[in-house]
Order: structure tokens, then C-alpha cells, then sequence
């Protein structure tokens, strides 16, 4: 029973990986959903959700499915009750609690956690690609009416998000965006020339790739809105599309929504301008705006 540590940090992807292991062990000792979650007593869509890492277990619990599951060697059982003790731990998002909706929390932490991050955007130039002024144009006229400091503290937290591009081992970041997001002059145009900077300097770095899907394509397969996709380095974790919508968003991982979602992100990436071209049709932006 192998327990990734490199999510020592991550309370998401702690419940996660934890609830993945519980399955799988439940799964080989040929024990049922309702029989597992009889044994501990709880319902059996709490225990789906615990399986999902969509809740957590007290570690008394987790103790007992253990016994049940057959799990005797003590470093076994001490790897994955480590991880249940951290998972409810509050992270460095804890601060942020306030600045941002409940249904996004779940996103950052697991943002933090992916080894790979692709996404396509239309309205705006990705979060992890802002500009500080850019950003706060962005959040300030957003859906809502935020406070000054409602916008200070979501801007900080923007900024937060993107330090793990500058980590000492970065994710992998594959943005495809819109031309229309690029002519759009957010915070007007100095504030809009100085982003579409910022984008052709991270677009030069190894670990980014910044593709434009320009306005001649005319149709293409990303029609139905943005959407990002991360990947994660724990084997126990498994791919998740994430879709934002006006009042929550979507968290996808079944096999036949990440086949759906792989294959318009690849065929966004064929389809739009090479990353060359990008820069290139970046660079006339900048002129022209």
C-alpha cells in the first residue's frame, strides 16, 4: 500500500488519496460498499464520498476499516493514518477562507497538487498568468460589487496561486487561449499591453506553453466554454476536468468525461496557432491595442 508524500501540504488531495486506498482495499478483501460502511456505522453515501475523497473519517474509524480490510503491518496502517491525521490539518488556504467561494477551495488545493495543468480560456488570460493589475481589474469588475479589501484579499490569493510556477520543481502549464481574451482591454489598455507582456515572457519559460486559438479558425472544439484539466504525479489520483460555472463549478473524473474533455483539449491544441505563431499574434496585439 504505497502513500504518496508529496501531499503532505494539500488537505484535498490528502482525502483523496486516502479514499482511494480505503477502496481499493476494500475492493480486494471482496467487501461490498453497505457491508464497509455498516462496520463503522455510517450510511453508504458517506462511505462513497469518503472513497472519492469528498469527505473524511475520523481516524477511529478508518482504524476499524483497516481491521476489517485485513491490514495488520503497522507500517501500512501508520502511513495511511498519517495521511487521515493531516487531512485534517488546515492548509496555508485556511486564510484565505474568505476570499473565495466554498466550491472553489477544493480547485486551489488541488491546482497546487497537479504535475501538469492544461486549459483554454475566452474571457480572460488564465489566473495563473496575471498580471497583479490585471487581476484586480478582473475580480473588481467581476459578477458582485466586492469591497476594497474583498478585491485586495482575492488578488493576494491570485497571486499565491501562481508561486507554483515558480517552485523549484514548477507545474507544467499548457494555457490555449482565445484571441477575443487578448483584444479585450481589461484595466484599460496600459494595464492590458503590460499583461500581454507578461504572457510573452512566461511563454518563453521551459515549463509553459501558450497557444492562441486565433479568429480565423471560426469553429473549434472548444465552443462549449473553458475548462482546465489537471494531472496529477500520485498514481492514486486520477485526472479531473474542471468546468467553473456562474454559482459553482464541476469537479469531472470519470473515464468517459476525461476521454471527452483529453480529446478537445487536443484538438484545441492542434487546431489553434503553434506556439510561435502565438507569439507572434501576441506581439501584434500589443502593437495594436
Amino acid at each position: 500500500m504505497a502513500v504518496a508524500a508529496q501531499s503532505a501540504n494539500r488537505p484535498t488531495v490528502r482525502r483523496r488519496i486516502v479514499g482511494a486506498q480505503l477502496r481499493r482495499l476494500r475492493e480486494s478483501c471482496g467487501l461490498g460498499r453497505r457491508q464497509a460502511a455498516d462496520s463503522i456505522g455510517v450510511g453508504e453515501s458517506r462511505l462513497s464520498r469518503v472513497e472519492t475523497g469528498r469527505a473524511g473519517l475520523e481516524e477511529d474509524d478508518v482504524k476499524r476499516l483497516l481491521e476489517l480490510y485485513g491490514i495488520s503491518r503497522r507500517n501500512e496502517r501508520d502511513a495511511l493514518l498519517t495521511l487521515v491525521q493531516e487531512a485534517n490539518r488546515p492548509g496555508w488556504l485556511q486564510a484565505f477562507s474568505g476570499a473565495m467561494p466554498a466550491w472553489f477551495r477544493p480547485y486551489v488545493d488541488l491546482e497546487e497538487a497537479a504535475q501538469v495543468i492544461r486549459t483554454y480560456e475566452v474571457q480572460f488570460v488564465p489566473g495563473l498568468l496575471q498580471t497583479e493589475d490585471y487581476a484586480r481589474a478582473v475580480i473588481a469588475q467581476g459578477r458582485t460589487t466586492p469591497s476594497d479589501e474583498e478585491v485586495d484579499r482575492r488578488v493576494e490569493l491570485r497571486l499565491r496561486r501562481q508561486r507554483i510556477l515558480t517552485a523549484p520543481n514548477p507545474v507544467r502549464l499548457w494555457a490555449v487561449i482565445d484571441e477575443a481574451a487578448l483584444w479585450r482591454p481589461i484595466g484599460g489598455s496600459e494595464v492590458a499591453r503590460a499583461q500581454l507582456r507578461a504572457l510573452l515572457d512566461a511563454a518563453r519559460l521551459q515549463h509553459i506553453t501558450v497557444q492562441v486559438m486565433p479568429f480565423r479558425v471560426g469553429g473549434h472544439a472548444g465552443e462549449a466554454g473553458a475548462f482546465t484539466i489537471l494531472r496529477f504525479p500520485e498514481p492514486e489520483l486520477h485526472d479531473i476536468a474542471y468546468v467553473e460555472q456562474l454559482t459553482g463549478a464541476m469537479y469531472l473524473e470519470r473515464d468517459d468525461d476525461m476521454d471527452s474533455y483529453g480529446a478537445a483539449m487536443e484538438r484545441l491544441c492542434v487546431q489553434s496557432a503553434s506556439p510561435q505563431e502565438s507569439m507572434d499574434l501576441i506581439s501584434k496585439i500589443i502593437r495594436e491595442i
